[in-house]
């Protein structure tokens, strides 16, 4: 009589076999930390830019309304002897210079706020997503995106103009022709440069 079904014997083998063969061929998933890292400020900068645009702050009765933009910040503190680099997307409404916990904006992915939520005192971020230090071994950061603080800082206008410094005047320090930089080191991996644009505010990342 002819067989018209595999034995489970059969049925396991080829299992196992077809086992063998996918983790033989299966490429390396672990990704770029550095990359991973360089992709995700630079979708949160794009967030950034979304926020202003949707969210207006002029203010005809407030003469600095401009200092409520939306804005991305990079500080950095020290913990534990070791230099912790993370940042945070905010508006600043009560101008203070600084993000409070209700001025953070939130992680549409995550529900989380996008920052450390502490005023006036620097601390491990609430969010680890944004600590770059730690989620992704980020050793250093720098870049031109400064002026009028110690921290690269990116706002924009209801445009998606970019500036260096919401906090000097409505037109006075949108970016240089050649745009700013934020530039990422990683502890093993090299750097990653993060360009933002003149007038469009255009993110790209090289490596």
């Amino acid at each position: 009589m002819k067989r018209s079904a595999f034995t489970l014997l059969e049925l396991v083998f080829v299992i196992i076999v077809i086992g063998i063969l996918a983790v033989l061929a299966m490429p390396n998933f672990r990704g770029n930390p550095l990359q991973d890292a360089a992709e995700q400020v630079a979708s949160h900068i794009r967030y950034t830019q979304h926020l202003a645009m949707v969210d207006d702050k002029f203010d005809p009765a407030d003469s600095t309304w401009y200092e409520k933009r939306w804005q991305i910040r990079f500080p950095h503190t020290t913990i534990n002897g070791v230099v912790v680099y993370y940042y945070e997307i905010f508006s600043d409404k009560n101008k203070a210079g600084n993000s409070n916990l209700n001025e953070e904006a939130i992680d549409p992915l995550t529900g989380k706020t996008i920052g450390d939520g502490v005023t006036a005192v620097a601390s491990i971020p609430d969010n680890a997503l944004v600590n770059l230090t730690k989620k992704f071994g980020i050793k250093s950061l720098s870049g031109t995106c400064v002026i009028g603080g110690a921290y690269p800082t990116i706002g924009f206008d209801h445009l998606g103009r970019p500036y260096k410094d919401v906090y000097t005047g409505i037109y006075s320090n949108q970016l240089p022709v050649g745009g700013c930089t934020i530039i990422l080191q990683h502890e093993s991996d090299g750097n990653a440069i993060i360009t933002i644009r003149p007038e469009t505010g255009y993110v790209s990342v090289t490596y």
